[in-house]
């Protein structure tokens, strides 16, 4: 296949997805805006203006937040509950587990500036657990796209689907990957380049990160397979199978902890069905510091650089095992 070029300019993913919102919201007067005074952040003016009454503004008050949104559920609308990740899911964990994922309530839960996107504030505003915190609960799909195209086409695929998720967005600009016109599918990986060499995984804001590493790989004559992994729950498993069995070692990457997000799960499936030479890139189970973003991921070993250089360490280690 031919290798996938990131495009030149950044795209801002919550604008996609209010972009979808209101296309969606003119067919189907059930869907409504639930937010927790993130009317801005999560860029829902032009859904107020055209529908003052199909969006209800909690404050900051994110448990009542998810139960506003289960209730509404029950009443029959379709909710999309929208608030900065960090606090929808740190503050109301225990209601998106009983009132969303437990009663498999028809809500879609919008982590809104997701990962270190909130460097400037601090820890306080990171949301590196939250795919951790999640992803253990039964009924709740976990997406986290790479790019625009593929958040309109995930929020297209979310309302249309029965049940409860949690689409993980940024704030911060990447470039699209994807083909126009690309669908959604739950659980399928996205090869975006093909080697033999290694495989390096991603999702959100660090697939474009690991594409451009690939490149690096490949002037040294190095192939890489890329695969995007929005979906974070369920796994998928037939990809990350043969990715180990094709190339023999597996790096991944993540705008979270390195305990419990991406990289976990797809340990989970390599130590059970393929066991290959594996690391995990991400904030290492630490309180990430004060900075931007691009900062702290560069600081985090997650510049494509140094992906590069990790994953030819990693190949070192494959071919001491042979």
């Amino acid at each position: 296949m031919n290798a996938i070029t990131p495009s030149a300019k950044l795209h801002d993913c919550r604008d996609a997805f209010v972009a979808v919102l209101e296309r969606l919201g003119a067919d189907n007067p059930k869907i409504v805006a639930v937010c927790n005074d993130s009317v801005g952040s999560s860029k829902l003016g032009g859904f107020k203006a055209r529908w003052p009454e199909r969006l209800v503004n909690v404050g900051i008050a994110e448990q009542a937040l998810v139960g506003v949104g289960a209730g509404l559920a029950n009443g029959g609308l379709l909710p999309f509950v929208c608030g900065a990740a960090c606090f929808l899911t740190g503050r109301s964990l225990e209601q998106i587990k009983a009132d969303i994922a437990y009663s498999n309530a028809n809500v879609k839960l919008i982590g809104i500036s997701s990962g270190m996107a909130y460097g400037e504030l601090g820890p306080t505003h990171h949301s590196i657990e939250d795919f951790a915190w999640t992803r253990v609960l039964p009924n709740l799909p976990v997406v986290a796209p790479c790019d625009s195209i593929e958040t309109a086409a995930a929020v297209e695929w979310a309302a249309s689907y029965d049940g409860p998720v949690f689409l993980r967005l940024s704030r911060v600009g990447v470039p699209d990957l994807l083909p126009t016109g690309h669908i959604f599918e739950l659980g399928k990986a996205n090869l975006l380049r093909d080697g033999d060499a290694i495989t390096l995984i991603a999702n959100g804001t660090i697939t474009h990160r690991m594409v451009k590493a690939a490149a690096i790989l490949a002037e040294q004559g190095i192939e890489a397979r890329v695969l995007n992994m929005a979906t974070v729950r369920p796994i998928d498993v037939a990809a990350v199978v043969a990715a180990a069995r094709d190339t023999g070692a597996i790096l991944t990457a993540e705008e979270h902890s390195t305990f419990g997000g991406l990289g976990s799960a797809i340990a989970e499936v390599v130590v059970a069905e393929a066991p290959v030479p594996m690391k995990i890139l991400g904030v290492p189970g630490i309180f990430a510091p004060t900075g931007s973003a691009e900062f702290l991921l560069d600081e985090f070993g997650m510049a494509p650089a140094a992906i590069a250089e990790t994953a030819i360490a990693l190949i070192a280690r494959k071919s001491s095992r042979t």
